[in-house]
């Protein structure tokens, strides 16, 4: 037992990085009579903020928090967001790293993971609380509050944040970190700054701090007021519409919502957290909706008396900036456990759990024998046949001598079994998965759009894979995002948890680049291009980079296609490898799949001297006038 003990007081002697393990390992979290460990590992890069304090502390006393040894800190944060979406929110990880670019470099991670309603729990060393040897290494010395450092910059993107000035404010500070952590509606990113001679001090506390905890998950219902608000719309309806979220994911409410479909005819559309929530080919299942959304989800929503949204954030992609709604009679009900979003867009809110709520829904439209009009019922079949149509042409769409991101989308969609996750974030990719890829399992689809973070996505797979490791992880990444935060590959060979990294090679930030000319600028700044010596712009050849070679060089069993055969059979050679492989593809620029009925607000300058970018404004202005803001 490390730690000297006092059975009359009931104290022991830690530091107080002994005493953060030690209660981080009897943390748990329980949800339908089912626990989960709260913090699964920890995730760390060592300093001179964290080494002496914390280091010591899981090397000398963790036996139920692992650690794993990052390349990145913004990596390591993004691999732990990935876990606890795949982990249903109900577990975790905790991420170290010293006072300085470590912390810093936990910033981008951390937004990411608290807009995307994810836990994650943040351990970064800081300046000494004593102050006498000042300025330390890696110090913000602020001329007018001595007492801030790099960590505070944490603080807006935190659900929680503190900082531990005496050993015994964890006695405080812990609990409600992790309470935060464990519920629901709070949850995000939580801070809980460590200065590294604090780490080290010592305290009496209390055997009972260490006593396991277990934090309840409840699911929550509405009033039945507001049950009732909702369901006399619902009753009424004639052309309804399911918004289908993340929400419906985490609560685990695809069985019911694809009974309440069934029952009542009513379709259901999916956000990018919410695609899977129904089988690609359930019958009742109309594909994304919004910007990046497809025809039949549109057309819907256009028309649609009466919305029922379930577990989204409802922002501009699912709304098409406001533009998706058309009916002035509409109806908006949202039900999500966090009130903040069940009232967005005037909405009727119900504040609960999707999974149960949706069942007293249901319940409560049986006995009134509700369903919807059979002629709308028809309608919806014969534009889900269209859609099913249109994406069968955008996929097998031939694209001369080089494969177009939809052919490619095909081919490893086509090579997946149902129980392979697509991991993906940022970029075009995220819109052509979301309108193209077909998947039949509600953890099949695994891209981050929340805050649509470049270099996410090989961390993203390592983390799915940490929470699945029985599955095949597939990461679909573009040369762009790789070239930003690509480390993650030595991470998972060290740890034998194998990815297919499928990288899309098209130069640079190509969709930037079409959205910069559909406001009708010329093309600048986004492709990887040499600089031309004659212009001093970059304006060039693109840059050849053997991304294969570089893959091996870390490690990885790499692979390059030019052709679709190549590609089906470097997919066949990556699946029978024991170790992660990455498959290098070029694909063609200019090949991009379309928008299905849909807008999304990218402003255009009011003044220009360039006629494309003056249409462009009168275009512009004239699809702004569509938008219905519903408060």
């Amino acid at each position: 037992m490390i730690g000297q003990t006092d059975p009359r007081r009931g104290t022991v002697r830690l530091t107080m990085a002994q005493a953060l393990v030690r209660f981080l390992e009897q943390q748990f979290v329980e949800r339908d009579g089912i626990e989960h460990r709260l913090i699964r590992g920890v995730f760390g890069i060592f300093g001179h903020g964290n080494v002496t304090g914390l280091g010591q502390a899981l090397d000398e006393m963790a036996t139920d928090l692992p650690y794993y040894q990052p390349r990145s800190e913004q990596a390591m944060v993004h691999t732990a967001a990935a876990f606890a979406r795949m982990s249903n929110r109900l577990e975790t990880f905790a991420c170290t790293s010293s006072v300085g670019p470590g912390a810093t470099n936990m910033i981008t991670g951390a937004a990411g993971a608290t807009i995307n309603r994810l836990p994650v729990l943040l351990l970064p060393g800081d300046t000494f609380a004593s102050r006498r040897p000042h300025p330390v290494l890696q110090q913000l010395e602020d001329f007018g509050s001595p007492d801030i450092s790099v960590n505070d910059a944490l603080r807006p993107v935190s659900r929680f944040w503190d900082r531990i000035n005496r050993p015994e404010q964890l006695l405080t500070s812990l609990p409600e970190a992790c309470r935060t952590l464990a519920d629901p509606v709070r949850t995000g990113a939580v801070t809980i700054a460590l200065p590294q001679d604090v780490q080290t001090e010592a305290y009496d506390y209390p055997d009972t701090f260490f006593e396991k905890r277990t934090y309840h998950v409840p699911r929550s219902l509405p009033t039945t007021i507001d049950l009732d608000r909702a369901l006399e719309p619902i009753r009424q309806a004639r052309r309804p519409l399911i918004i289908a979220g993340g929400g419906v994911i985490y609560s685990e409410a695809t069985g019911v919502i694809s009974d309440l479909s069934r029952q009542c005819g009513i379709p259901v559309a999916e956000t990018q957290a919410g695609k899977g929530s129904l089988p690609w080919d359930h019958p009742w299942s109309v594909g994304p909706i919004g910007a990046i959304g497809g025809l039949a989800a549109n057309r819907l929503a256009a028309k649609a008396d009466v919305v029922l949204a379930v577990g989204t954030r409802l922002g501009d992609f699912p709304t098409a900036s406001h533009t998706a709604f058309q009916r002035p009679d509409l109806t908006l009900i949202h039900l999500n456990i966090v009130p903040m979003d069940a009232e967005k867009l005037g909405a009727i809110p119900l504040v609960g759990d999707a999974r149960e709520t949706l069942s007293r829904l249901l319940d409560r439209l049986r006995e009134a024998d509700y369903c919807s009009d059979p002629a709308y019922q028809g309608e919806v079949t014969e534009l889900r046949k269209e859609w099913a149509v249109e994406v069968d042409r955008q996929r097998s769409r031939p694209n001369g001598d080089v494969m177009s991101q939809a052919q490619v989308i095909d081919i490893v969609n086509g090579a997946s079994d149902d129980s392979d996750i697509v991991v993906s974030a940022a970029g075009g990719l995220p819109g052509d998965l979301n309108k193209l890829w077909r998947t039949r399992d509600p953890r099949g689809y695994h891209v981050e759009y929340g805050y649509s973070c470049m270099g996410y996505e090989i961390a993203g797979g390592l983390g799915v894979k940490l929470a699945v490791p029985d599955r095949e992880v597939i990461v679909m990444v573009g040369d762009g995002s790789y070239l930003m935060l690509h480390t993650e590959i030595v991470t998972s060979l060290q740890e034998h948890l194998k990815l297919i990294i499928v990288l899309l090679d098209n130069s640079g930030f190509q969709c930037i680049r079409n959205l910069q000319e559909s406001a009708g600028a010329v093309a600048f700044g986004n492709e990887l291009r040499y600089r031309d010596p004659a212009t001093g712009k970059l304006t060039g050849s693109y840059i050849p980079i053997d991304f294969a070679a570089n893959a091996e060089s870390l490690g990885a069993a790499a692979f390059a296609a030019a052709t679709p055969d190549e590609l089906r059979r470097a997919i066949q050679l990556a699946r029978r490898s024991t170790r992660t492989a990455l498959i290098h593809v070029r694909t063609d620029p200019e090949a991009t799949v379309p928008d299905y009925d849909s807008w999304w607000d990218v402003p255009v300058a009011e003044v220009s001297g360039q006629d494309g970018v003056q249409a462009a404004r009168a275009t512009y202005d004239d699809d702004r006038g569509r938008q219905r803001f519903l408060y």
